[in-house]
């Protein structure tokens, strides 16, 4: 039970849980305001303005160099993961949604053809657009230093 207490009470960990929080609620707020309606899905699917992944993963190195310093070997390590986290946001998942959206394309055309053929929808909203990925790392960024002189 003692390890939950210590989990509950890693500041880092509960900075870098907000930052992604606070990123998935303003998804909320951006649906709200360009579509002009509410839609709470969201609030659980991959893609969109900020994005998560990467308030979640600055939030975390910056708390680490904010805690262990930032010449420590943990701000390097946090850096680093951040980095491999937002490019793959960027480049590997949004690649891989732009050829699901294809593919969909392909399974519309099949089901005019062959109506038999009945296969799901592939989710093509995956990745993020690079402007999406530095405003969920601002949003770390600035979750972190607002929070740091409370929390640290």
């Amino acid at each position: 039970m003692q390890d939950i207490a210590d989990i509950l009470q890693n500041r880092v960990l509960i900075v870098a849980l907000v930052a992604c929080l606070l990123a998935q609620f303003l998804k909320l707020v951006f649906e709200l305001i360009i579509h002009r309606k509410i839609n709470v899905r969201v609030l659980v699917e991959t893609g969109g303005m900020p994005s998560s992944h990467s308030a979640l993963v600055t939030a975390l190195a910056c708390g680490i160099g904010q805690t262990w310093g930032w010449a420590s070997p943990g701000f390097a390590v946090t850096t680093v993961f951040a980095g491999i986290v937002m490019y793959d946001a960027a480049g590997v998942r949004q690649a891989a949604g732009k050829q699901a959206k294809i593919l969909n394309q392909i399974i519309d055309e099949l089901f005019r053809e062959k109506p038999e053929f009945n296969e799901d929808r592939l989710k093509e909203l995956l990745g993020h657009t690079p402007v999406q990925v530095i405003v969920g790392s601002v949003l770390g960024v600035l979750v972190s230093c607002v929070a740091a002189p409370v929390l640290f």
